[in-house]
C-alpha cells in the first residue's frame, strides 16, 4: 500500500474543532503508548487523568483517521473518570494528583523521532491542537458525553468501577460520524 496525505480535514465535535490530514498508512506501530504520553508530556506537566484522556484521543482519532491503532497496548477501558489505558495507569499511578513531566527531553524527543511515523504525528498534533487546551475534568466531562464511554457504562453506577473495554470498532463509528 502506498503512503499517500489527502487533503486537510476539518470538523466540529461539539463545540471542538479538529483539522487533520487523512493518511494512508502500512507501517508497523513501534512506539506504545507509554510513548504517546511521553509525545503529549514533552508540550508541557500535566496530570495523569489528563494524559489519559489525551491518549484515548490519540487513540480515537487514530483509529478513525489512520485506521490504525496510536500505539502498541492502546486499549481503554470504562472507568468511573472516563476513559483509562491499565499501561498507562500502572506506569504512573505513583505519581498520584502530582503533575507528570519529562526530565530527559532531548532523549525522549530523539525517540520520537524513531517511533512515529509522520502520519501518527499529524494525528498527535491535531488531538494536542484540539484538546491540548482543556483541563482533565473539562476532558473527563466531555468523554462522558460520548458514545464509546457511555456505552460500556450501561448499566453501572454512577461511582461504579469497571474494566469493560472501550471498542475500538465503537470509537471508529463514533468519530466517523462525528467528521460529517
Amino acid at each position: 500500500m502506498s503512503l499517500k496525505i489527502m487533503d486537510h480535514l476539518s470538523f466540529q465535535m461539539e463545540g471542538y474543532s479538529m483539522t487533520a490530514k487523512i493518511a494512508i498508512v502500512d507501517k508497523p506501530i513501534k512506539a506504545d503508548i507509554t510513548d504517546v504520553a511521553d509525545w503529549f508530556l514533552l508540550k508541557g506537566n500535566m496530570s495523569n487523568k489528563k494524559i489519559q484522556k489525551l491518549c484515548y484521543y490519540a487513540e480515537a482519532w487514530s483509529l478513525t483517521l489512520l485506521d490504525q491503532d496510536i500505539a502498541n497496548h492502546s486499549e481503554f477501558e470504562a472507568w468511573v473518570h472516563g476513559p483509562v489505558n491499565r499501561t498507562l495507569y500502572q506506569t504512573f499511578k505513583g505519581y498520584g494528583w502530582h503533575e507528570l513531566k519529562i526530565t530527559n527531553r532531548e532523549e525522549v524527543m530523539a525517540r520520537m523521532k524513531k517511533l512515529f511515523t509522520p502520519e501518527r504525528i499529524e494525528v498527535l498534533e491535531a488531538v494536542w491542537d484540539t484538546y491540548g487546551e482543556y483541563g482533565a475534568d473539562q476532558l473527563e466531562a466531555l468523554t462522558h458525553t460520548e458514545r464509546p464511554w457511555l456505552e460500556q457504562r450501561v448499566g453501572l453506577g454512577k461511582f461504579e468501577s469497571s474494566h469493560s473495554i472501550i471498542s475500538a470498532t465503537t470509537m471508529k463509528e463514533y468519530y466517523n460520524s462525528v467528521m460529517k
